[in-house]
């Protein structure tokens, strides 16, 4: 992030790696948000977007399935915001109202509908890794409505060439999934740990991740010494516990929710070992120091995860950080990586909708990559609205980093290892080398492939 009015290398370089990590991942009937703020359509009822009045904020959300233990903290990552800062002035003068659609573990593409369908929602946060089962249906709509934008904190499993544009309007705050696998495997090298086990749950964004990991292993001259795929929720990690410790590596990459996550952490460290283990961002959430504990950390050489940095020397986060914190029910302090960039995301969103104008997607899209480069440089939502009003371009810089997003409505940010400490709190981010991660992400990376080549059309991956 620049303070000034040049992009430093630095982040010529982030923007180019398509930044990094997706969070949790994850259908269903509409279902109230934890924090009372979500409302609910008459059941089957459509409605139809207005041009005035409340735009309603859809939010595709983890209260059942593999990650409903991180919900109501994601939730409030998208309440916060909203409720917080953008309605005190929203843009264009109408306030936003959060509704919550549970997705649990396979209904993502049904409560897309419904929040598009009976919500008549005009923003709808988190298209994620069941993306590819409904597009389809998600092309259609946009190219008959012009609607709803898709702001996403967890589309990381999504290819980096979707999205960014007027008819895909999903753009990501964590980046891709396979950034993080690749980031894994980095912060090895970089610590001289030489042999290492792929630990991960058969769910698409931890295996994407889990592939970039070999792969990059690969490249990097890292000897991989086993991959470990289990099913999500098993009763019991002990044997895969025990494989670990039978093959002695030097670390253990793991992607996997904070459950099994902890659970193979604990049966390794009942196995008599003590080793370096690489989550992935969802550790960051409280539930997973909760189910392992604290004592296990003493226990092994390091327990971290691949994620990103934010900036703290900058006028965004000194406006963020106290707001966050000031919170009586939250479940990270301001430096939860959720926190911050699901922040952002929706800020560089509203800030967005005023400068194009509209909500139409095919006016938001562009305005994305405007109001986070080329103009004034500005940090706090209130400020950046009255130069757009003023008629002025912005440069939005927010905590997460540059509000720059790749061609594919990626975002950038700034790669680095959080570590755990002894007292079960996040220590401070060892920054990664962004310039070798790119060398590897640019040899690995997924793409889709598209008929024709921009949408609407038809995609495989």
């Amino acid at each position: 992030m620049r303070v000034g009015s040049t992009k430093s290398g630095r982040i010529l370089i982030g923007i180019a790696v398509l930044a990094l990590v997706a969070g949790a991942c994850g259908g269903g009937a509409a279902t109230e948000a934890p924090s009372g703020q979500a409302t609910t359509a008459p059941s089957g009822q459509a409605t139809t977007p207005p041009e005035t009045g409340p735009v309603v904020v859809c939010e595709l959300a983890y209260y059942t399935g593999s990650f409903a233990a991180y919900g109501k903290a994601l939730t409030n990552d998208v309440r916060f915001p909203i409720e917080e800062v953008i309605n005190d002035d929203p843009p264009l003068g109408r306030t936003w109202e959060l509704v919550s659609e549970d997705i649990g573990d396979d209904h993502e593409g049904e409560a897309a509908k419904i929040c598009l369908e009976q919500h008549g929602a005009e923003i709808v946060v988190s298209i994620a890794h069941q993306y590819r089962t409904y597009r389809d249906y998600m092309m259609e709509y946009w190219e008959e409505n012009d609607s709803p934008l898709g702001p996403s904190v967890h589309g990381g499993a999504i290819p980096g060439n979707l999205g960014g544009k007027a008819a895909e309007p999903i753009f990501r705050a964590q980046g891709l999934d396979e950034a993080l696998g690749t980031y894994g495997s980095l912060y090895a090298s970089e610590q001289g740990l030489k042999k290492i086990v792929i630990f991960a749950t058969q769910v698409e964004g931890f295996q994407l991740a889990a592939d970039a990991a070999g792969k990059a292993a690969e490249i990097l001259g890292l000897e991989v010494l086993a991959r470990i795929d289990v099913q999500v929720n098993q009763p019991s990690y002990r044997a895969e516990a025990q494989k670990i410790a039978d093959l002695k590596p030097d670390a253990v990459i793991v992607q996997a929710g904070s459950t099994e996550s902890a659970a193979i952490i604990k049966g390794a460290a009942e196995a008599g070992l003590s080793l370096n283990w690489i989550g992935e961002t969802g550790w960051a959430e409280a539930e997973f120091i909760g189910t392992l504990g604290k004592d296990p950390i003493a226990s092994q050489k390091g327990i971290g995860f691949p994620s990103f940095a934010p900036n703290k020397a900058t006028p965004a986060w000194d406006f963020f950080q106290p707001l966050w914190d000031a919170q009586t029910d939250k479940a990270y302090d301001a430096t939860g990586q959720y926190a911050f960039s699901t922040y952002d995301l929706l800020i560089q969103t509203a800030l967005a909708v005023e400068a194009a104008g509209s909500y139409k997607a095919s006016a938001w899209a562009p305005a994305m990559f405007a109001v986070g480069d080329g103009g004034e440089v500005c940090y706090t939502y209130a400020d950046c609205l009255k130069l757009i009003r003023d008629g002025k371009d912005v440069d939005y810089e927010g905590v997460t980093g540059p509000g720059l997003y790749s061609e594919g409505g990626v975002n950038a940010v700034t790669p680095a290892y959080i570590p755990f400490t002894a007292a079960g709190t996040t220590g401070e981010p060892v920054l990664l080398d962004a310039a070798k991660g790119l060398e590897i992400l640019e040899q690995i990376v997924t793409k889709a492939t598209c008929d024709p080549a921009n949408p609407p059309n038809l995609c495989e991956w």
